[in-house]
């Protein structure tokens, strides 16, 4: 396999973390839409299945630990907010993984390297090469310091999944509001399309957003609707 030891060293430095074994690093950034179009590359889908693990047991071995008064009901809860896509995309923008990922062409041109799941899967990988480069007590301390504002947001209540529903429940609390999402326009070509949408609450502009696809805009409006609003979000 290729490395690109330019591209994996300002990696490391985005990380904190210097590997021991480049490869799996190396591998940890692969995309499956690139090894298919070249002989004998590896990719990181086997990768992401251990960091799930590994992060999953992170996290649940911490809340079980630091919150003894909390139900298992409310465990699960805090965990599945910690252990997201939402939470890993966060991690991944810090990181900013996107510019890092070898993929091919053509995913690059549907806007792969802003997109949810390939970054979120990519974090899951990156934190297994760090497993298997330094050990299960090595990767749980980043881990712990690299989760810890989103630990904090789960335990406040401050991270939502469902801006929609979440505005949805903020206007009607006081009974029935219309509410609207328009779309405003798009542009772009059709590979790269950009959707413009806004919110309105019984005539009333609320908020604004742009995304890659209708969902994904009317989510961003929804999500400025509730700052607007006052809410404490991410």
């Amino acid at each position: 396999m290729h490395l690109d030891n330019i591209l994996l060293e300002e990696l490391e430095e985005k990380l904190g973390v210097s590997f021991i074994n480049k490869r799996l690093l190396n591998i940890a950034i692969t995309h499956s839409s690139y090894a298919n179009q070249r002989k004998n590359v590896k990719y990181n889908e086997r990768l992401e299945f251990l960091g799930d693990s590994v992060l999953q047991l992170t996290i649940t071995e911490y809340l079980f630990q630091t919150y003894e008064e909390k139900s298992e009901g409310e465990l699960t809860r805090l965990r599945s907010l910690i252990v997201c896509e939402n939470s890993l995309y966060e991690l991944a923008k810090q990181w900013n993984l996107g510019k890092y990922i070898y993929m091919s062409k053509g995913e690059e041109l549907t806007g792969g390297r802003e997109r949810v799941s390939i970054l979120a899967d990519c974090v899951e990988a990156v934190l297994a090469a760090i497993y298997l480069d330094k050990g299960f007590e090595a990767v749980k301390k980043y881990i712990l310091e690299n989760f810890k504002n989103i630990i904090s947001k789960a335990i406040n209540n401050e991270i939502i999944l469902d801006y929609k529903t979440r505005l949805q429940e903020l206007l009607q609390k006081n009974g029935e509001v219309q509410i609207q999402y328009n779309l405003i326009k798009f542009e772009g070509p059709p590979h790269r399309r950009e959707f413009y949408v806004n919110v309105t609450a019984n005539n009333s502009l609320l908020g604004q957003g742009v995304g890659y696809s209708k969902k994904e805009a009317e989510q961003a409006a929804a999500k400025e609707a509730i700052e607007r609003l006052g809410e404490k979000l991410e």
